[in-house]
Formats: C-alpha cells, sequence, structure tokens
C-alpha cells in the first residue's frame, strides 16, 4: 500500500538500475557529522572503569585516557591528538550510551 508520503528512490548497483522506497527507519536515522578533532565519543554502549587523566594534563596522541567496559570487554580509549584535556563529561561508575560525549581535548 502506498501512502501520499511515500517517494522512490533511484540506485545503480553493478550498471543495474533498482527503484525502492525509503523506510521509516531509515527516514527518521540521526544526521551524521563529523567529530572536531579534540572531542571524544562512546562508540558503544557501556561503563567507565577508569580515568586515566585529569583535567589540565598534557597528553599526546594515543596515550590512555580512560577505561570502558562495553559487552564484558574493556576497551582502552586512547587520545586522537595532542592536547590538553579541558573538560570531561563522565566520571568512574557512569553508564553511558553510544556516541556519548566523554571528553574534550584542546588540541596543539
Amino acid at each position: 500500500m502506498e501512502t501520499e508520503n511515500e517517494e522512490y528512490v533511484d540506485f545503480v548497483v553493478t550498471a543495474r538500475k533498482y527503484k525502492t522506497l525509503l523506510t521509516n527507519k531509515y527516514k527518521n536515522r540521526p544526521v551524521w557529522h563529523k567529530n572536531k578533532p579534540g572531542e571524544v565519543y562512546s562508540t558503544l554502549p557501556g561503563t567507565i572503569m577508569e580515568i586515566a587523566v585529569k583535567e589540565g594534563q598534557e597528553v599526546k596522541e594515543g596515550e590512555l585516557l580512560l577505561i570502558q567496559e562495553a559487552m564484558k570487554m574493556l576497551n582502552r580509549i586512547l587520545s586522537p591528538v595532542t592536547g590538553v584535556v579541558k573538560e570531561f563529561y563522565v566520571k568512574e561508575g557512569d553508564k553511558i550510551g553510544k556516541s556519548h560525549l566523554m571528553l574534550k581535548i584542546e588540541p596543539k
């Protein structure tokens, strides 16, 4: 059954053209945005187990920032840039969701 709001979309796969309807789930998905340098987001929902740095501390790219438990595994969250830790948005024991901003680093 078609409704007035449905619109067919063309796409091409290996030189063949197809028409399909986009699902509501696809249409209502969150808009992707590029992270600013120095913003550290969680990639999985989980629990913050340990914070290895302090606000104001200088960190190098690849240095351990915190440990997050997700799906019964301990994940090491490393610094994406060299800079100074500016602000935390989590503390040890916090349960966070996917794409949660954990901390900001001011790049140098």
